[in-house]
């Protein structure tokens, strides 16, 4: 028998370790040359592991959510038996050993914000259970079921319709036991409504992957960074005015405008005023370092949570190309093209929740950055204009500051300055 050892590839750029996020195979499966065996992650690049040689999977060491050394021994295949057995063998019905490339861990979803009143950056994530695992709601299908071929027409054989079963594997991919269990229930997802029976049922769910990484990012950063939140109450009843209007008579070709981009300029304005906002701070080194360039991060609400894609030097986009810049990024995350560069570097960040924006939030900081402007939703309130009240459109701003470079009064300068373009959108296309 010819063993072959499989190690933890070194994905470069100085990674010592990598998460496992996913297993394609398990032990006794055959493998074919090229056969995509397991996926793991380095920050947020997930990176494929392909089979080397045709073979037998004999040993398979780290699991999913365990974190191993690169070159450590991870997979052992026999390579001794009959190649042509093992070409010829039909495929794990599950679609483990499909070679189709994985879908990616945590597609993210468009950043489309309403047209109207909604300044989000995300469209509302798939439903998640209390684990954080997503699952179809409730009689409600999936948008795009994750499945493999064969598991795709064998539910079509069926005739199920996979955007109605929920899904068990990475990323809730659907398997064909879940397939089998969906028939088996009636045609009804397992998590339907029990009436008055009581559930006693406890999920164990590994937390893995973008998830963990998110996790162990925000908590370090609460932990490090002391917070402190500034909320403010905007008028943008003239700047929707001005949105609808450019967007009325805009040229063909252009993207259709949100209040994002108007947010991103009137934000370049205000750091004009007030560069020491657009900083990043080393705390092992008790260094500051304010940027020239203001590199906005735009976050990206996905499925697993959350991503910031960078808009690079916003000081020198109009608002078209504030608006084509996110569209881009939009695309990219979509298509789980994104780059690094995409995903790092920003100097100061914006996050909204859209409609679903409440009244405030205390958004947590992006470090290294010192700030972050949190958008709150669109409200129409009666507003005292100095004879009558009026119905206005109001948007909260709510935003986070590291108090060990930012001082209040600072801070609440800086939110004022930028609320005075806002409520005065003409001044955003002033020259400085």
């Amino acid at each position: 028998m010819a063993e072959r050892m499989i190690k933890l590839p070194d994905v470069g750029e100085g990674v010592a370790e990598v998460e496992i996020v996913e297993l394609r195979v398990k032990t006794g499966d055959p493998v074919r040359e090229g056969d995509v065996l397991a996926a793991v992650m380095t920050d947020k690049a997930t990176v494929e592991i392909p089979s080397p040689a045709d073979g037998r999977v004999l040993w398979i060491g780290p699991q999913v959510g365990q974190k191993a050394a690169v070159g450590s021994e991870f997979i052992k295949l026999d390579t001794g038996g009959s190649i042509e057995s093992v070409r010829t063998m039909p495929k794990d019905p599950t679609g483990s050993n499909d070679r189709q490339r994985p879908t990616p861990i945590s597609p993210p979803e468009r950043i489309a914000p309403d047209e109207d009143v909604d300044v989000s950056v995300a469209r509302e994530p798939a439903r998640l259970s209390s684990h954080g695992v997503n699952r179809p709601a409730p009689g409600k299908p999936a948008d795009r079921p994750i499945a493999a071929p064969a598991v795709r027409a064998y539910a079509r054989d069926q005739g199920v319709d996979l955007r109605f079963v929920p899904g068990s594997g990475p990323a809730s991919r659907i398997l064909r036991e879940d397939v089998d269990t969906y028939i088996a229930n009636g045609g009804r997802a397992q998590h339907a409504a029990p009436g008055r029976t009581a559930n006693t049922a406890v999920e164990e769910i590994k937390i893995v992957g973008l998830r963990r990484k998110i996790a162990q990012r925000l908590q370090d950063t609460k932990r490090r960074v002391p917070h402190f939140s500034y909320i403010e109450e905007v008028d943008v009843t003239d700047l929707e005015a001005l949105r609808v209007d450019v967007n009325s008579t805009k040229k063909a070709g252009r993207p259709h405008l949100t209040v994002l981009p108007f947010l991103m300029r009137a934000l370049v304005m205000a750091l004009h005023d007030f560069p020491r906002m657009n900083a990043r701070f080393d705390d092992t080194t008790d260094t500051l370092y304010r940027h020239g360039g203001m590199h906005i991060g735009i976050a990206i609400q996905t499925v697993n949570g959350l991503l910031v894609g960078v808009v690079r030097h916003a000081e020198t986009r109009t608002i078209w190309e504030c608006a084509n810049e996110v569209q881009r990024l939009s695309d990219a995350a979509r298509a789980g093209m994104v780059t690094r560069e995409d995903l790092g570097g920003s100097t100061i960040t914006i996050t909204s929740l859209g409609a679903r924006g409440g009244l405030a939030s205390t958004p947590v900081i992006n470090a290294p950055e010192i700030a972050i402007i949190g958008v709150n939703k669109i409200a129409i309130r009666p507003v005292w204009r100095g004879a009558v009240f009026e119905p206005r459109k109001i948007m909260n701003l709510s935003s986070s500051f590291d108090h060990r470079i930012v001082d209040g009064w600072d801070a609440a300068e800086f939110i004022q300055r930028l609320r005075s373009f806002l409520e005065a959108p003409a001044k955003i296309f002033m020259e400085t």
